[in-house]
């Protein structure tokens, strides 16, 4: 209890450490170069110590939590050798994970809503809600095609910048064909993949996949999913926004 307790005060002081510059440029813009007070100042403070708390817990979760199961989770199917179950399990947790994302939701909410706004899709609740799922299961598709990607660039050794050329190469040929009211969404819809909840999983996988196979070496192999994970979901939207 005691070493939890050691822990989660020191990942208390470095979330602390790496906050404290953004309340400083934001402070001193507000009051130095705008000159104004700080509008509703202990709301924004109760809402600084919330984040700092939940940047503590993520942190301290991620560390006993989320990169253990991945890792074990990698090593258990790299030992009971079935290729088709290790590859069901990578799309499922690209997938499981993306669809679940936070900030894929927002956005894809947010897209939802300017699409109306702009004319591009019909004002009605349901053709917003069946947009907005699309686009997250889009998305979510992309990223468990990623996933699988990976698991096999590490399984066969392929080099990992002759996959991302190849994909950004896909996607500059289908920037051209793919409606213009989709593209802006679909290089954005590539980084909201990447965040708290996928990059932990999908990062353990990859590293814990590399340290239990012969001859594979888990820094040079075992990253280099997120990269992928990053890239697939921009020709995915760009695909999707043409089907429609």
């Amino acid at each position: 209890m005691k070493i939890l307790l050691a822990q989660f005060f020191i990942s208390l002081i470095h979330s602390l450490r790496d906050l404290t510059p953004i309340v400083a440029v934001i402070a001193a813009f507000q009051l130095l170069v705008l000159g104004q007070p700080i509008p509703n100042l202990f709301e924004m403070l109760w809402g600084m110590l919330l984040v700092l708390l939940g940047m503590t817990f993520f942190i301290q979760g991620l560390k006993l939590g989320l990169f253990p199961i991945g890792e074990s989770l990698a090593w258990n199917f790299a030992a009971k050798g079935s290729l088709t179950w290790l590859l069901i399990f990578a799309f499922a947790l690209g997938f499981g994970t993306t669809v679940a994302e936070p900030a894929l939701i927002a956005v894809a909410n947010e897209t939802a809503k300017v699409a109306i706004a702009g004319g591009w899709l019909e004002n009605k609740p349901l053709a917003q809600q069946h947009y907005a799922y699309g686009l997250r299961l889009t998305v979510a598709l992309s990223v468990g095609c990623a996933v699988v990607i990976g698991v096999l660039r590490i399984l066969l050794g392929w080099p990992i910048h002759h996959l991302i050329i190849f994909g950004y190469i896909g996607v500059v040929i289908m920037t051209p064909i793919a409606p213009p009211e989709i593209i802006g969404i679909a290089y954005d819809s590539g980084g909201v993949t990447t965040s708290t909840i996928t990059v932990p999983l999908v990062a353990a996988l990859g590293i814990g996949l590399a340290s239990s196979i012969e001859g594979r070496n888990p820094v040079t192999d075992g990253f280099g999913m997120i990269a992928l994970a990053s890239l697939t979901p921009i020709m995915f939207v760009m695909a999707y926004g043409a089907l429609l």
